[in-house]
């Protein structure tokens, strides 16, 4: 605890939040013979009333019992995400599925576009990882066929090897009426946690939140 001496004759008091049990008790012998050598230096003609020692009492343990509380807090949330990490390595080598960026490697990539109700028009909307459209493909209405994106040119050039994004843009006669990001299924190749939040890294380094996750299967 750390003591600072006031102008006036009543010290001032501050607890640090990192404190340990063993120096809260230390603190608060310190603050009791704090009180001790206020109590005894006061002014006999204007001494302090009684009920003024039992607000700083009743400070310092409201202060005592909060510290306690915090590190309560920061010991179970340091257990849960060790287990949140435990039950989450056998993800490691799965596909996972999320809205995040698919790594292409020379192989097509199923997609499971799901155009709006209503529209009478969809297209893909390729993008490479800098966000750029680098392809933009018509695809069929029904909701029940899946697209291969065979990562090849209109020009029968394949694209390079790396990440990139899909969007389902859907119309109806000629006016967009939803754009939606599509969920891809990735390889799982780690498992870490990021700010207090478990987070997955896919195949080709896309990170996305566990939590995102909306399917998990083994590999095809």
């Amino acid at each position: 605890m750390e003591i600072t001496q006031s102008s006036g004759t009543e010290p001032r008091t501050s607890v640090s939040q990192t404190s340990t049990p063993q120096e809260i008790s230390s603190d608060f012998e310190t603050f009791l013979r704090m009180l001790t050598v206020q109590m005894q230096n006061q002014d006999p003609l204007n001494p302090v009333d009684s009920s003024d020692y039992a607000v700083q009492l009743a400070t310092f343990s409201q202060v005592e019992q909060s510290v306690l509380t915090n590190d309560l807090l920061k010991s179970l949330s340091a257990q849960m995400t060790s287990n949140g990490l435990a039950g989450l390595a056998n993800w490691v080598g799965k596909e996972a599925r999320a809205e995040a960026p698919a790594y292409f490697d020379g192989e097509p990539i199923i997609l499971s576009p799901k155009p709006a109700v209503g529209a009478d028009q969809a297209e893909l909307i390729v993008r490479d990882k800098n966000g750029v459209d680098v392809q933009r493909l018509n695809i069929p209405i029904s909701t029940t066929d899946s697209v291969e994106w065979a990562g090849v040119a209109s020009d029968g050039t394949p694209f390079p090897e790396g990440l990139y994004s899909f969007e389902v843009v859907s119309s109806t006669a000629g006016e967009i009426i939803a754009e939606d990001p599509l969920d891809i299924y990735s390889v799982v190749t780690e498992v870490r946690t990021e700010n207090g939040e478990t987070m997955l890294i896919l195949q080709g380094g896309a990170v996305v939140p566990a939590s995102q996750v909306t399917a998990l299967r083994n590999p095809a």
